[in-house]
């Protein structure tokens, strides 16, 4: 039996392209205009490596159909017949002018493109687009005129030189209705502006009347100044206007061996760490995206920056950065330089150094975890929340030997007025990195020591209670560890001050996470208790300290009515509760209600029978 085999090409249909182009490659139509410049740089990077004294010059038109016109290398028939009558196939330019489907071994560095797609993005906004051509290297090359349209047919015609009198390429859209707002002039102006604001070649905007416009320019810090505060200023007066904000300061970017060259704007007011800057990443001069977070370290939120590089790779839609180890260099050699620019500040301008601690001070904390110099450079001035207020850590360092830091706001808040009265020195370590910054305090004051407060340490601080007087509060202590410690609680009592405090609630978050595992498993049954009840731990139980000082527990510790004595007890722990700032759980709301409605009964009936208990 024979067998047969024939080959036969791929068909496009390109309505499908073009809309797999405009909803899935593309973010936005706008696309179109970068896509027609691009093209146009390139063309004239071409004719200046041949001819370095040619005309460079880009004009769009505006009005019922748009025109970019460019003064490069053009086309030639055999170019046109090759390229543009041929989905995909780049036509980006080899040294010497000619055109190279290849794409460009010894000059590629000097064009943006990279992709073979740009033309076809223009059936985006357009059902006909228009190329007219006449190539530069020849003098007696022939205009070539190319007119394609979006349902995939195309024509090819040669027209006499005189069509085109100067050597370059004229690509004319004539707009779809469904996206005329896209080649509206205004809407031209615009987008001419934001993709080509960095070209090195002049790009013109003309509108219907026939006004240009120039919407490019040389960026700040590449121009001559006079002075390095007009430089300054320079930077800052691009980032009000790029960014809409004055900035805290600008840090200048320059990598030569990356081709990189930019500045890096300081913010004015912070920002949440998980909120990443958008950053402004031009290739060769062309806008690439305005959104890059991946082009700085995470830890560098405070910062925006506007950058022109040659080297990093943009994705297919140019849309984006590509991630690869280029870019991971680029990244850690900025982040670097912010690092040198944050280090110097301490030696040459401490009070912005605290302007910007102020106003950045946990991204500060971030980044000195894992950096040792930065850490040496700016923990003497980092702010943190204290018993002695909020201070630095040098100035904490000098009244306290020994540091103590609590593992949570809520911990700190418990004990932070009794360990002042006592004359501890607590850091609250609760917030992001500021635990683990306290703790690498002796590394840069020897002598410091850092401990983690235990509740055992508060208690050891307060004074013993003279031994007949508890023993007068005997009868109300053992009334009120039997109401409190169904609440996994024992109680004591302590003299401390400050003597406006009338109870003190001690846990910690091992205790509150065995409570928490005590409870789910008395509600729970079956093998999901029996697993809870394995897991059980021995850790100390929470204290209820009474303050002997304080008026109200001395009352207290009088009652004799025990149902009076189990409110007053409810009622201390309640308050001790609420101190602590903790969220409440259902069983402790219910107490703090319980204790109230029995308060107040007792006020409006002190002689009469008293009220049943009921639990709520």
């Amino acid at each position: 039996m024979l067998h047969s085999e024939s080959s036969h090409s791929f068909q496009v249909d390109l309505r499908g392209l073009v809309d797999l182009l405009s909803h899935h490659l593309y973010s936005s139509p706008r696309v179109y205009l970068r896509e027609l410049l691009q093209n146009a740089v390139d063309a004239l990077t071409a004719r200046q490596a041949a001819d370095p004294g040619a005309p460079a010059a880009i004009t769009v038109r505006t009005g019922e159909t748009l025109t970019v016109t460019d003064t490069g290398i053009g086309l030639t028939e055999a170019d046109v017949h090759r390229f543009l009558a041929t989905i995909g196939r780049s036509s980006k330019r080899n040294a010497d002018g000619g055109l190279d489907g290849a794409g460009l071994e010894s000059a590629r560095g000097e064009f943006i493109g990279q992709f073979g797609i740009g033309l076809l993005a223009c059936f985006v906004v357009a059902d006909e687009i228009t190329v007219v051509s006449r190539h530069a290297t020849d003098p007696g090359a022939p205009t070539v005129e190319w007119r394609g349209h979006s349902d995939g047919r195309y024509t090819i015609r040669t027209l006499p030189a005189s069509a085109m009198p100067e050597p370059g390429t004229t690509v004319r859209l004539t707009p779809r209705a469904d996206n005329a707002e896209w080649t509206a002039p205004e809407r031209v102006t615009e987008l001419a502006r934001h993709f080509g604001g960095l070209l090195k070649y002049e790009v013109t905007v003309v509108d219907p009347r026939g006004t240009p416009t120039r919407v490019n320019d040389t960026p700040p810090w590449e121009r001559p100044h006079g002075s390095p505060l007009a430089r300054r200023e320079a930077l800052t007066a691009y980032c009000r206007t790029t960014f809409d904000f004055t900035p805290l300061d600008t840090i200048e970017l320059d990598l030569p061996a990356a081709g990189l060259r930019g500045v890096a704007y300081v913010l004015p007011t912070a920002v949440s760490p998980a909120q990443r800057a958008g950053h402004r990443v031009h290739l060769k001069g062309m806008l690439l995206t305005d959104k890059a977070p991946e082009l700085l370290p995470d830890w560098a939120f405070f910062v925006r920056c506007v950058v022109d590089t040659t080297s990093l790779r943009p994705t297919a839609s140019r849309e984006a950065l590509y991630e690869d180890g280029t870019l991971a260099a680029v990244r850690d050699a900025l982040g670097q330089r912010i690092r040198d620019w944050l280090t110097g500040l301490a030696a040459s301008d401490p009070a912005l150094l605290h302007r910007f601690i102020d106003t950045h001070h946990l991204a500060v904390k971030a980044l000195a975890r894992y950096d040792d110099e930065l850490l040496r450079t700016v923990l003497p001035w980092l702010p943190f929340e204290t018993t002695d207020g909020n201070v630095t850590l040098e100035e904490f360092a000098r009244n306290h030997p020994t540091v103590l830091v609590t593992r949570s706001v809520e911990e700190f808040r418990q004990v932070a007025p009794i360990a002042s009265a006592a004359g501890l020195g607590v850091v609250n370590g609760g917030y992001t990195y500021d635990r683990d910054l306290v703790h690498r305090l002796p590394e840069i004051r020897p002598g410091s020591s850092v401990t983690d407060l235990d509740p055992a340490t508060v208690t050891a601080h307060l004074d013993a209670v003279d031994p007949s007087a508890e023993l007068r509060a005997a009868a109300f202590l053992a009334l009120a560890r039997e109401t409190v410690g169904a609440h996994d609680c024992d109680v004591v009592l302590r003299d401390f001050q400050p003597v406006t405090a009338p109870a003190l609630l001690l846990d910690n978050r091992e205790a509150r996470h065995e409570r928490t595992r005590s409870s789910l498993a008395s509600e729970s049954d079956g093998l999901w208790a029996d697993i809870l009840g394995s897991l059980r731990d021995e850790t100390p139980r929470a204290q209820l300290v009474l303050n002997h000082l304080n008026p109200l527990v001395r009352q207290a510790l009088t009652i004799t009515e025990r149902g009076l004595a189990t409110t007053a007890a409810e009622a201390l722990y309640g308050q001790a509760l609420l101190l602590s700032r903790r969220p409440l759980r259902a069983s402790e709301s219910a107490l703090l209600n319980r204790a109230f409605i029995g308060l107040l009964t007792h006020a409006m009936h002190p002689a009469g029978p008293a009220e049943p208990r009921k639990d709520a």
